[in-house]
């Protein structure tokens, strides 16, 4: 029984499904916005709203966790430099979900395109 287990599996073991979701995160905040599917994007916005939250503080501590879970120098400089600031007098809501009306054409899974507010 899953009592009290968040989080989708996505058919992954927890080390792949952990590389899995680190790197969208890291092409959400590279690129700004990414087309994948509903369950993903949704999946993903806890953990970007987490990091930018994080880097909104702007101390060393916070550069070193936001290290700790972005795996990326380039990545970590972006939050630092351009949306910590950004979003420095914003509470939350850092991201936007927009479903589209296509859907994948291999399995019929439901797109939709995460972004920055």
């Amino acid at each position: 029984m899953r009592h009290l287990k968040k989080g989708k599996k996505f058919n992954r073991l927890r080390g792949p499904r952990i590389s899995f979701m680190r790197n969208l995160a890291n092409d959400l905040i590279r690129s700004g916005k990414v087309e994948t599917t509903e369950t993903r994007a949704k999946e993903m916005r806890p953990q970007v709203e987490k990091l930018v939250t994080i880097a909104k503080r702007q101390d060393l501590a916070a550069r070193r966790l936001v290290m700790k879970r972005a795996h990326n120098k380039k990545i970590v400089e972006k939050l630092m430099t351009d949306l910590g600031p950004r979003y420095a007098d914003r509470k939350g809501g850092y991201l936007r979900i927009v479903k589209l009306a296509a859907s994948r054409k291999r399995d019929g899974a439901r797109m939709a395109r995460i972004e920055f507010v």
